[in-house]
């Protein structure tokens, strides 16, 4: 990729813009793509990023991106990470030579992008196709259903868990966060780009069409809430389920009481000391892992 860098750049060069001007909600407006697209190259498909972009950090997440198949639509690196980026850089070239690198100070990378540090190259990936939420419970045993996650600290914590702890893919409510978010995937450690992920249900009341998707997948609903008729995380019965989505709530308000009337389980985490709950990412680590599914050897 080395044949695209320079040791400067302009912050009018349109390239940059996924880095410097456009905001997470812009780089997923085909309106805004269609100006980029068009101040790229205005003899060029107005429509051809229309899919959207997202941003990478970091020489894992990066990778973890091209991995899955993600491609590269520009590269931004401060040039101290050039030398421990060049095996990437070379990857993502092979992935798409058009795609341009910008090389620049330390000053400039502050410039440019604002961030007063970053852990590593940036990369502005073309967003993937969403996946089919049916096609996706076809294949899957346990699953996460994220209600309304806004933090992107908690959203990429969870997917980090999901990975680790053999959740098969995760489902987020219309209200929930953009897990391709920069923050959101580098919290992830980039295993964003490897569970896979899809939206389900309509925006007012997700557990309408939601839950009722996933019993006809096969699925048993478990709401992770504090109520008295909770059962705990650790009863068998939960374990020995084929197939299981265990549904967690945002931050402070929990899951909505609709959702809850509609799963078939309600749970809690048992807890000492008057603790009566825990961050969502770490609720999620804690359930995923008692819940695990036995796999005959």
């Amino acid at each position: 990729m080395t044949s695209n860098a320079t040791t400067s750049c302009s912050s009018n060069d349109p390239h940059l813009a996924p880095f410097s001007s456009m905001t997470d909600g812009q780089l997923r407006d085909p309106k805004q793509l269609v100006g980029l697209a068009r101040a790229i190259d205005p003899e060029g498909s107005p429509e051809r990023l229309a899919s959207g972009l997202f941003v990478a950090e970091s020489v894992n997440v990066i990778d973890r991106a091209l991995d899955a198949g993600c491609v590269p639509f520009a590269v931004l690196t401060d040039r101290r990470w050039l030398a421990a980026s060049e095996a990437l850089l070379e990857k993502m070239r092979a992935a798409n030579p058009a795609a341009p690198l910008s090389v620049v100070s330390s000053d400039e990378m502050r410039s440019i992008t604002g961030y007063e540090m970053t852990r590593g190259p940036l990369a502005a990936f073309h967003r993937p196709p969403e996946p089919d939420v049916g096609r996706l419970l076809a294949g899957a045993h346990r699953v996460a259903v994220l209600e309304d996650v806004t933090n992107y600290t908690n959203i990429g914590a969870i997917f980090r868990s999901a990975a680790a702890l053999g959740i098969d893919a995760v489902l987020l409510t219309p209200s929930c966060h953009d897990p391709l978010f920069r923050r959101a995937s580098r919290v992830s450690m980039g295993t964003v780009f490897q569970v896979p992920w899809a939206r389900i249900g309509c925006e007012r009341d997700w557990a309408r069409e939601g839950v009722p998707l996933l019993r006809e997948a096969g699925f048993a609903t478990a709401a992770l809430a504090l109520s008295d008729e909770a059962i705990s995380i650790a009863d068998p019965v939960l374990k020995a389920c084929e197939h299981l989505a265990l549904v967690l709530g945002t931050e402070g308000d929990g899951l909505a009481p609709a959702t809850i009337a509609a799963c078939d389980f309600t749970v809690r985490i048992p807890m000492h000391h008057g603790v009566d709950s825990l961050n969502v990412a770490a609720a999620s680590a804690v359930a995923f892992w008692e819940t695990r599914r036995k796999v005959k050897h």
